[in-house]
């Protein structure tokens, strides 16, 4: 059984997506749950984690919706909002009803990789923002580049309450060599509140991936953050760019050879389950009151 812990559905024709241009053109398209069935139906995919797209409530609504096998959203709200908190709270008491009775939210998230700011993360109002996810019990996922490296951390080390995954371990420059990823990843690894997915290197890798050493920076990951802390995600659709979803399952699987039994579980089910289905449940009325200030 597998989980995959990231991945994406959309409708372009509901709400714009700025980052569509000409150069994700195959992938600007509708994708929906049975899309999603389909491409996992010849994999031991069975639960999924749907992560937004856009910074857009509207659609993190929409997610939030979506039938199995989506068992998590991690949607987006607008962190510098000075009402955050209630915005969160409304968000757990949406579509499926109260945390208690089962709402699927799990994490927010942003897009830091496309603000123009490289800081943006580090702004007290985000900061504040992040604080106020923390407090709801939801984790954050920190999307970055080697731009945004130094904000990221400071975000971190500002709320060390927090429980945070990092996105495509970290979206190294594969095709390029990056030769600072490693240290950039070891920062992030020496911070015990922070889990790592596997996911979306394929396409980081460029069009001639199966010639870049993908695996290399796959078991890196695992060496750094341990399989307690790593876990699989597919990044479909955006995968689709670069090969199949059944492709992606298989040599992600094929790279944890090395692992036991137990370790290949924890990082193809378990550390998601950890992360994000298992977390603390609460009421929206936990969520009154304000997270601090920074």
């Amino acid at each position: 059984m597998i989980i995959d812990a990231h991945h994406h559905l959309w409708d372009p024709a509901d709400r714009s997506y700025p980052w569509m241009d000409d150069s994700v053109a195959p992938i600007r398209r509708r994708f929906d749950v049975d899309d999603l069935r389909a491409a996992a139906r010849s994999t031991d995919v069975t639960r999924t984690i749907v992560v937004q797209a856009v910074h857009d409530p509207g659609e993190t609504a929409w997610l939030l919706e979506q039938p199995e096998p989506v068992v998590g959203v991690v949607g987006w709200v607008d962190l510098t909002a000075p009402d955050v908190v209630d915005r969160l709270a409304a968000l757990i008491a949406g579509p499926g009803g109260d945390r208690l009775a089962g709402n699927r939210l799990v994490g927010i998230r942003h897009q830091a990789q496309d603000e123009p700011d490289p800081d943006w993360l580090a702004r007290p109002e985000v900061v504040r923002g992040v604080r106020a996810v923390a407090a709801a019990g939801l984790v954050f996922d920190v999307l970055v580049r080697a731009r945004e490296h130094r904000a990221a951390l400071a975000l971190l080390d500002a709320a060390p309450e927090g429980s945070f995954v990092l996105d495509h371990a970290g979206k190294p420059d594969i095709a390029g060599g990056d030769p600072g990823w490693v240290s950039r990843i070891d920062d992030f690894a020496a911070r015990p509140n922070v889990a790592c997915k596997v996911s979306g290197l394929f396409t980081e890798a460029g069009p001639a991936w199966r010639r870049q050493p993908v695996d290399r920076y796959v078991r890196a990951v695992f060496e750094r953050f341990g399989p307690e802390r790593s876990l699989f995600g597919s990044d479909w659709p955006v995968s689709t760019l670069a090969t199949t979803y059944d492709d992606v399952v298989r040599r992600t699987t094929e790279a944890l050879a090395d692992l036991t039994p137990d370790e290949r579980q924890s990082v193809l089910s378990g550390t998601a389950e950890r992360t994000y289905l298992h977390r603390r449940t609460l009421s929206t009325r936990d969520l009154v009151g304000d997270p601090g200030q920074t």
